[in-house]
């Protein structure tokens, strides 16, 4: 990788902090850094980052305001650094605006991975106008139309990156989208949560990549939000149909629903 554009690193640990930019310039990013939360979002602005590794635990003001305060003016890719994995503190990075998380310790080598992966996805947030991912390969769907999925009144294009319910647009993270395109894609077979796991991260994580435990409780929190979106029944659900214990799958298909 060369020539990415520029990295911004928000990290108070100063070891932690010249790994991050190690790693990054290797890869081919101009870095910036900055140890507290203030003037990394400061750094963030004047440099116009392309990608900001965030670190929860800051001394002036936590990684989830600071993201907040990030993503009000940026749409940088956003890697949150944390110690802590349990379930409330992925909810907050994911929902404020994090595209992804690492738990300390990491390696050099998932850090590069991750940002690779990230980099080729889209960088909009996914809405019922955004516009169409450029280079997107055609996908097969279950209709014939090129790129388009339908299931019980919901239409995914993937050309275009859209989602609709019953004619309505529906807004979705990137991630959101990216496990949505697969449960649709399966046709009702079972997906695990490693499965959902690699279809967030990307093609990096291959199949005997170690799929950690907050991976997976990611991939839970992405399915839970998307049920919120989609206004699931919990008893009867539409579309996303829990199998306990494995992952999930698409539910039945509906006479009544287009």
């Amino acid at each position: 990788m060369d020539d990415l554009g520029v990295a911004v690193v928000i990290e108070d640990d100063a070891d932690v902090r010249n790994l991050l930019e190690g790693v990054l310039t290797q890869a081919g990013f101009e870095v910036h850094t900055a140890v507290d939360g203030r003037a990394g979002v400061e750094v963030v602005r004047s440099k116009q980052a392309n990608v900001v590794t965030l670190d929860i635990g800051l001394p002036d003001i936590d990684g989830f305001e600071v993201l907040r305060r990030i993503r009000n003016f940026s749409n940088a890719y956003v890697v949150m650094l944390t110690g802590r994995t349990e379930e409330p503190d992925l909810l907050s990075a994911l929902n404020t605006g994090a595209d992804d998380y690492i738990a300390k310790p990491f390696r050099p080598r998932e850090l590069r991975a991750r940002v690779a992966a990230m980099m080729r996805r889209p960088r909009h947030e996914i809405t019922g106008d955004a516009p169409a991912r450029l280079g997107q390969a055609p996908v097969p769907d279950m209709h014939g139309e090129t790129g388009v999925l339908r299931h019980n009144g919901l239409l995914l294009n993937h050309r275009t990156r859209t989602v609709e319910v019953k004619g309505e647009p529906l807004g979705l993270t990137r991630s959101e989208f990216d496990l949505l395109h697969v449960l649709l894609k399966g046709g009702g077979a079972v997906c695990t949560r490693a499965d959902l796991v690699r279809a967030v991260r990307g093609d990096f994580y291959e199949r005997d990549t170690y799929i950690s435990e907050a991976d997976e409780r990611a991939v839970e929190v992405h399915v839970g939000n998307l049920r919120r979106k989609l206004k699931e029944d919990q008893l009867s659900p539409r579309w996303l149909q829990t199998v306990r214990g494995v992952g999930y799958r698409l539910a039945p298909r509906r006479p009544d629903d287009a």
